[in-house]
């Protein structure tokens, strides 16, 4: 790629860079800020969860919506769309009044910051072939990475400096500017023209079924016993969902999720590994901020500036890696790698406590953001590398489906676990809580009223006495739920470990459609018989 090629393609890059960015910072800026929010909207620890969970599954749902649409309009005009999306709901989440509110404003911001995300992974195929790709995925990375961890140091900045509101305000010039710097540097091919067929049942069937999975995981447990008819119909029913998708799928003219991606070893065995990504990365961006917050006392400031150690985890590997599979052409040895330092940063992380050393903590939090940023992008990059080129849209964005899909279930459960396990041990402390309480005077009855209210408290202003009980509950509650990433990342090495060492095509995407139209166009040799 000469010099003046690659000056195009920064600047193309430029808008999908921005956006991208914006549509992460929106999912973990409110990380920090999350036990303020919830507080001074009088929520409780399923609204706390729900915040998130409702942007990543609305994210989860449309990404392949998006990747479908991708492959039939104009991507351009796509990506523009979702910036529209996103600016809109991000302005009204700024506005909320209570949980319910908030919670619906970040649930069409995930439509939005799925087209994003979907949208950039497809037009960077169309410009850059996958051997070249790799030092651009480091950028992609980087990115993702900066707003996955930086997101919470920001979020901490803001609530504290000028109130929680301004968390879903800030990305908004950023979303605008992106859009502009799309309209002027982003120059697509035309597609052929084709006629259009929507899977709108596929899509309505895939949103029920994963929409009660979620319910189901996030309110079992309180609301519900695990085992319970509640359980059976909306488990039962997400499931018909699903097999009745599977069907549609199979019949459907222009499918949701082409089935046939599936005979496709190299995207089956992706899918998989992603699923493990998608829990550390969007699980540790929440957890580890409620760590900081609820189990050692720390600000929202604070909070950020302490996961500090995964950011730069994530970026510098993601980085060098990426400029490493560019050079050398090789992607495999680093991805296993990735998946190994994820293994063990997911289980250190388990084994931390209200009071470990904080040097420990970080060396944890680098671990696992490097296994983050190994495997994350790279993931896609063989997708797009094996995939045909006319299903590059549905192939790149159901990789990411299924990484936010684990990501939004992985949430989900490790909230369910953390909330479960906290409320057991904050109960099995309840004779030591009256005693601090009796021990408080003239503040006792106040903190008895806010302990009873149900909302989330604010640990970092509890009295000594109390607060030490509470940090404790809290890092037992967290460092449970780190366990739900464990298996599943060991399961990720197994998949990677099998995915086919494909070398790396030197063409785009759009150069591989033109040569497939090609070789269509050609004639077929005529047959001259010989008399």
């Amino acid at each position: 790629m000469t010099q003046k090629q690659q000056r195009g393609v920064l600047e193309a890059l430029s808008g999908l860079l921005l956006g991208m960015f914006v549509s992460m910072l929106a999912s973990t800026v409110v990380g920090s800020s999350l036990p303020v929010i919830i507080h001074d909207l009088q929520g409780d620890e399923r609204d706390y969860t729900w915040v998130v969970t409702a942007m990543l599954l609305t994210n989860a749902i449309s990404t392949p919506i998006w990747g479908k649409l991708a492959d039939l309009f104009s991507r351009k005009m796509l990506y523009q769309l979702s910036i529209v999306i996103f600016v809109l709901a991000s302005a009204t989440a700024g506005f909320a009044q209570n949980p319910e509110m908030l919670i619906a404003s970040r649930a069409v911001q995930g439509i939005g910051a799925g087209g994003l995300a979907a949208l950039s992974q497809v037009i960077m195929a169309d410009i850059i072939s996958p051997r070249d790709r790799g030092r651009y995925m480091g950028l992609f990375g980087g990115v993702m990475a900066l707003a996955t961890v930086g997101g919470p140091l920001l979020g901490g900045v803001i609530t504290d400096g000028w109130g929680w509101r301004w968390n879903f305000f800030v990305a908004l010039p950023v979303a605008i500017v992106a859009l502009v710097i799309v309209q002027s540097t982003l120059h697509l091919p035309k597609g052929e023209k084709r006629k259009v067929s929507i899977d709108y049942l596929g899509i309505v069937l895939l949103s029920v079924s994963v929409a009660l999975l979620l319910i189901w995981v996030t309110n079992a447990g309180s609301d519900y016993g695990w085992w319970s008819a509640t359980t059976v119909w909306m488990v039962g029913l997400a499931l018909v969902a699903a097999v009745a998708f599977v069907f549609v799928e199979l019949r459907a003219e222009d499918p949701l999720i082409p089935l046939n991606l599936f005979a496709n070893r190299t995207f089956t065995l992706s899918v998989v590994a992603s699923i493990a990504t998608g829990i550390a990365m969007f699980g540790a961006s929440v957890f580890l901020s409620q760590y900081m917050q609820l189990a050692r006392g720390a600000s929202p400031t604070k909070a950020g500036l302490m996961t500090t150690p995964m950011m730069i985890g994530v970026l510098a590997s993601s980085m060098i890696v990426g400029q490493l599979i560019t050079r050398t052409g090789r992607w495999k040895p680093y991805v296993v790698a990735g998946s190994v330092l994820l293994i063990a940063g997911s289980y250190l992380l388990t084994t931390i406590e209200y009071d470990t050393n904080f040097g420990l903590v970080s060396l944890y939090m680098l671990l696992m953001g490097a296994g983050v940023g190994m495997t994350m992008q790279n993931l896609v990059l063989v997708v797009q590398n094996t995939s045909r080129p006319d299903q590059i849209g549905v192939a790149s964005s159901g990789v990411a489906f299924f990484r936010s899909l684990g990501g939004t279930i992985g949430v989900s459960v490790m909230g369910a676990v953390m909330a479960n396990q906290t409320a057991h041990l904050i109960g099995e402390a309840r004779p030591a809580i009256g005693a601090a309480l009796r021990g408080l005077g003239d503040q006792a009855g106040y903190w008895t009223q806010q302990l009873s209210s149900g909302a989330v408290p604010r640990v970092a202003d509890m009295p000594p006495a109390l607060r030490v009980i509470f940090e404790q509950a809290y890092a037992g509650g967290i460092t449970t739920a780190f366990w739900v990433g464990v298996p599943l990342a060991i399961v990720s090495l197994v998949a990677i470990l099998a995915l086919p060492n494909e070398p790396l095509t030197s063409k785009t995407a759009t150069e591989r459609v033109a040569e497939l139209g090609d070789a269509e166009a050609e004639p077929e040799p005529q047959v001259v018989s010989q008399r």
